[in-house]
């Protein structure tokens, strides 16, 4: 008997995974734009996000939460971290029990600090709790192209059952049970791509990236390994891997935002003139708190920090930076 699946998000990232799962269960997805729900349900597309590219044809859309999920035996949340838990809340009566959810966000919720599946746990207690996560990024995912991610769950019997769901062509899906690194990884490593998109902008050269990719990426483990992660989990699809694909592509939001800082625009009107959130501008506020938790040195995170919310330059955040004492290279700062 094939899965029903109920999705909630309709942006890029979603859409895409639901047309992905549509190909192995009946699918469903809850959009809150009308719009978007018509183009899925009539022309099998999803044009303001994924402009160009074809859906899969059994995919139904849904403007109502409860007909999205109701009768769903995966729920998969495709929704940004600051409003996650308010929809899970919204879609909590019409889950049935112990059905998996599934986060697709990679963020950090602000004022709590925690990651979605700590959400998924607190307001559905007994249902498992996974996150899909990766170097995933969905125009080229929805166009074929080849691609690999990763089903995080403690209970990895049923994350084997969920890799059947998602995986589907050449987009490839492995298993891994330590869920904290695994969400960890991607929502830290937005924080480096609004670094690497600073350095792009500002024509700081491919050496630049290399060292703020490399150097963000002994960051984020730092954290990630203190707060719980394993540390081959950064070495992995959801560390290395995702920070490589979300600092060098155009696609990623995260160093789009960056990149026009480098340029000299201001955050503010950076935000406004996009239909898609950068998960790392609300995140890296977050991140510098739990820095100083755990005692964690964290000088590109803390040099973003000021470029957003403290109004510094991207010229301030390098000379910042070149200011650090350079000692070994393993060194936990």
């Amino acid at each position: 008997m094939k899965l029903k699946v109920g999705v909630l998000g309709g942006g890029s990232w979603g859409t895409t995974v639901a047309s992905l799962a549509a190909k192995n269960a009946d699918t469903k997805i809850w959009a809150r734009d009308t719009k978007t729900v018509d183009d899925i349900n009539n022309n099998n597309r999803n044009e303001k996000y994924l402009p160009n590219a074809k859906l899969t044809e059994s995919l139904k859309a849904s403007y109502s939460i409860k007909e999205a999920i109701h009768d769903a035996d995966v729920v998969v949340m495709g929704i940004p971290a600051q409003h996650f838990r308010h929809v899970l809340q919204d879609a909590a009566p019409h889950i049935r029990p112990w059905v998996p959810i599934i986060s697709l966000s990679k963020g950090l919720e602000r004022g709590t600090h925690k990651r979605m599946t700590e959400i998924i746990e607190e307001i559905m207690p007994g249902h498992p709790a996974g996150v899909l996560t990766g170097p995933n990024l969905a125009r080229e995912i929805v166009a074929g192209q080849a691609a690999a991610s990763v089903i995080a769950m403690v209970d990895d019997t049923i994350a084997i059952a969920l890799q059947k769901v998602f995986k589907s062509g050449l987009f490839r899906v492995y298993t891994n049970e330590d869920v904290v690194g695994c969400e960890l990884g991607g929502a830290l490593k937005n924080v480096i791509a609004l670094a690497a998109g600073m350095g792009d902008g500002a024509n700081a050269g491919d050496n630049t990236r290399a060292a703020i990719i490399t150097r963000g990426l002994a960051e984020l483990t730092r954290l990630g390994v203190a707060m719980g992660g394993q540390p081959l989990t950064f070495a992995g699809l959801t560390g290395m891997g995702d920070l490589v694909a979300t600092c060098n592509s155009t696609q990623s939001r995260n160093r789009h935002v960056g990149f026009q800082l480098g340029q000299g625009k201001k955050i503010d009107e950076i935000i406004e003139s996009m239909s898609m959130v950068a998960e790392g501008v609300k995140t890296v506020g977050v991140v510098m708190e739990l820095a100083e938790k755990y005692n964690i040195s964290m000088p590109i995170t803390s040099e973003v920090y000021k470029v957003i919310h403290e109004g510094n330059t991207v010229h301030d955040a390098f000379k910042g930076l070149l200011r650090q004492e350079s000692g070994s290279e393993y060194d936990p700062g």
